[in-house]
C-alpha cells in the first residue's frame, strides 16, 4: 500500500490502517531502532512506543515538510536516542552479563542487511566522504549535532549546513 493511500485511513483512524503501517514499516523502523539502542528487547519497547506515538499524532504530519515515512523515521531515532539517555536505560546497561551481547554481531549483521533491503545504504556511498561520515554519526549512531560537531572537530553551524545539504543531495538521488 502507497503513502497516498494509507495516509487518508490513518487520519481517520481506521482500524486496519494501523495494521497496515505496521506490517509495512515495522521492519525498516526496527532496523533503525537496534542500531541505535542494540538491545533487542528495549528496541521491540521503542518500536511499540514509536508506532503509538504515530498512531496519536499523525495529525500533525504535514505533507509538505516531507515523507511519511521520513516523519516516522525522525520519530524512531528521536526516540531511540531519548531511550539512550534515559537514566534507567543507563543503569540498566551497567549491570548486564557479556551473555546478553553475544546476539549483537548476529544482531548488527542483519540490521545491515535490512538498511541494504531498503536501499538507503546504496545511496548513501553514493555520496561524498563527508556526507557519509556525517549521516552515519547523526543517523545510524544517533549523535546530536552537538556531538557531531565535537567529535568531526568542525563548528555547529558547519554540521547544520552540512546536513541539510547532505540529505538534500540523498534526496535528489532517491527521486532519480
Amino acid at each position: 500500500m502507497t503513502q497516498e493511500e494509507l495516509l487518508p485511513l490513518l487520519l481517520k483512524k481506521d482500524d486496519r490502517s494501523f495494521t497496515l503501517l505496521y506490517d509495512n514499516y515495522a521492519k525498516s523502523l526496527y532496523g533503525i531502532i537496534f542500531n541505535l539502542i542494540k538491545d533487542k528487547e528495549e528496541a521491540e519497547d521503542v518500536l511499540q512506543e514509536v508506532f503509538i506515538k504515530i498512531w496519536k499524532n499523525i495529525d500533525s504530519y504535514n505533507t509538505t515538510k516531507g515523507r511519511l515515512y521520513t516523519w516516522m523515521l525522525n520519530i524512531a531515532r528521536n526516540s531511540s536516542i531519548d531511550k539512550l539517555r534515559s537514566k534507567n536505560f543507563n543503569n540498566s546497561q551497567k549491570n548486564l552479563s557479556a551473555d546478553n551481547f553475544v546476539h549483537l554481531l548476529d544482531d548488527n549483521a542483519k540490521t545491515i542487511n535490512k538498511i541494504d533491503a531498503i536501499g538507503i545504504k546504496e545511496f548513501i556511498k553514493k555520496l561524498k566522504p563527508k556526507c557519509i561520515q556525517l549521516i552515519d554519526l547523526l543517523f545510524f549512531k544517533g549523535y546530536t549535532q552537538q556531538e557531531a560537531s565535537e567529535e568531526l572537530e568542525i563548528p555547529l553551524g558547519t554540521v547544520k549546513t552540512q546536513n541539510r545539504n547532505c540529505m538534500n543531495e540523498l534526496r535528489l538521488m532517491i527521486n532519480e
